[in-house]
């Protein structure tokens, strides 16, 4: 078996594993560039929570950020996942194939259903009678004596 260490692809899965990171991504993918105040503004997190989901994507490598002031910009980079891209597209094709694989063995007709037996109208042996039971209230529970 072999073993696929690159830590940059780590990093990027460790990044997006998260959905605060996530979203946080896609906000920046909408607006190309927000201020770290306007990236916290739809979280009900505080901002230095707010900072440690943006160390670990700027660690990743999947965004950058610019001090300008008192103002500190941040803006996507997608090398990082197009490298992790990459990664999935390789292993897409095993993927595909396995469940080709799988769709023809599911829709191969070698095995027909079997029909359902009708019971004979002649054969009172096939006849399973149920009794009806009136139904019982449960027994109520009896208090713990501490």
């Amino acid at each position: 078996m072999v073993k696929y260490q690159d830590a940059v692809l780590d990093r990027t899965f460790a990044a997006l594993a998260d959905p605060t990171r996530r979203a946080l991504l896609a906000q920046l993918e909408a607006d190309k560039a927000l201020s770290v105040s306007e990236l916290a503004e739809p979280f009900e997190m505080s901002l230095p929570a707010i900072l440690k989901h943006l160390n670990v994507l700027s660690d990743a490598g999947l965004i950058t950020r610019q001090k300008t002031g008192r103002t500190v910009t941040c803006r996507l980079t997608a090398e990082p996942m197009e490298h992790a891209m990459d990664w999935l597209n390789h292993y897409q094709r095993f993927w595909t194939e396995q469940l080709d694989q799988m769709a023809a063995f599911v829709e191969d007709d070698a095995c027909p259903p079997k029909q359902p037996s009708q019971p004979s109208q002649a054969s009172p042996s096939n006849v399973v009678s149920v009794p009806h039971r009136k139904k019982s209230t449960p027994p109520e529970p009896t208090p713990k004596k501490s």
